[in-house]
């Protein structure tokens, strides 16, 4: 695979005299403890492309909340994110200052405003669109992720971290973190196991409310969030099949019938306020009838635990399911 050096080209410079023109110094030869690595770094990322940086880099934009997490939980400041508000409300894993700069959404980001905060580094996904990303790396070097892999969900996720901690310079960090990761995973395996619970099922689901009816998105085996629960020792009762890429499955509340009876506990988010489990199917007869539901087996999730996270987002995760299982 040729390396490749990717450089703001000159005639950008116009363009950017009209955006932020402030630098940030080279990491010191000696860094602190937590400050990035110095010197050049090469990384490859989930296309197959590689990315050579004359340092770390410290100027990143993230397109996707799960990335500025990692970003966060790094030690990096990003000076751009794809509609932060959004971020704020569902990840609480790695707070996002509020002076970062607002690139427009994450199916739309603003080719513009990202080149005005001369970023050297963009972190972007792939299912966004090729059209975005050809047109950022004109200008900048960009660094892509998948944001999921259902046969590894998990792994695909540590790959990830570790990709974009190379490219800030912060591994060390990141070997910290996936420490912490695998403890919580290996800790609480054991609480379950030592409640009894090992093998318990588990249903996790997003809920929507749209012109009056109720459409639920089921979370399958693949999934990160499945996937941590599976670590944890329990099962995935839900039996649906998802899309390809990200293991979500879309059904009604009949639909819901596929679940089953027995010991099975029911978990989704709502961190929008938007609860259509607990307001738009109260009074719905199948819902009310589902054997989790006449047994409280029903759990809100805390606001703020984004089901398509990093490392600190699944310890949240992990914690929350051994806290009900465990206690």
């Amino acid at each position: 695979m040729n390396r490749i050096r990717i450089t703001v080209v000159a005639a950008l410079a116009g363009v950017l005299l009209l955006g932020a023109c402030g630098t940030t110094e080279p990491a010191s030869t000696a860094p602190e403890p937590g400050a990035a690595a110095a010197g050049p770094v090469t990384v490859t990322d989930t296309r197959g492309k590689t990315l050579s940086l004359d340092r770390p880099a410290q100027r990143v934009v993230g397109l996707e909340w799960s990335e500025v997490e990692q970003l966060l939980t790094l030690g990096v400041t990003p000076v751009g994110v794809a509609d932060p508000k959004g971020y704020a409300t569902w990840v609480t894993a790695a707070k996002l200052d509020a002076t970062v700069k607002d690139v427009g959404t994450r199916a739309e980001p603003s080719v513009d405003a990202i080149v005005a905060l001369q970023p050297d580094l963009v972190i972007a996904r792939a299912n966004r669109g090729a059209e975005v990303i050809a047109q950022l790396e004109k200008y900048v070097p960009v660094l892509v992720t998948k944001g999921s892999d259902t046969t590894d969900n998990i792994g695909r996720m540590r790959r990830e971290f570790e990709m974009i901690a190379t490219a800030t310079g912060r591994t060390d960090q990141a070997a910290k973190t996936l420490a912490d990761f695998d403890s919580a995973l290996t800790d609480g395996k054991q609480k379950i196991a030592a409640a009894d619970a090992t093998g318990q099922r588990f249903a996790i689901a997003d809920g929507y409310l749209e012109g009056g009816t109720v459409s639920i998105r089921m979370f399958g085996q693949g999934t990160f969030v499945s996937q941590i629960g599976t670590r944890l020792g329990l099962t995935n009762a839900w039996p649906g099949k998802g899309d390809p890429a990200w293991d979500l499955d879309q059904t009604d509340v009949e639909g819901l019938t596929a679940l089953g009876g027995g010991d099975l506990r029911f978990f989704y988010n709502a961190s929008d306020g938007d609860d259509v489990f607990a307001g738009g199917l109260s009074g719905n007869p199948i819902w009310q009838s589902m054997p989790f539901v006449k047994q409280k087996n029903l759990h809100r999730m805390p606001d703020g635990i984004w089901t398509f996270g990093g490392p600190l987002s699944g310890i949240q995760y992990a914690e929350q399911l051994v806290r009900i299982y465990a206690s």
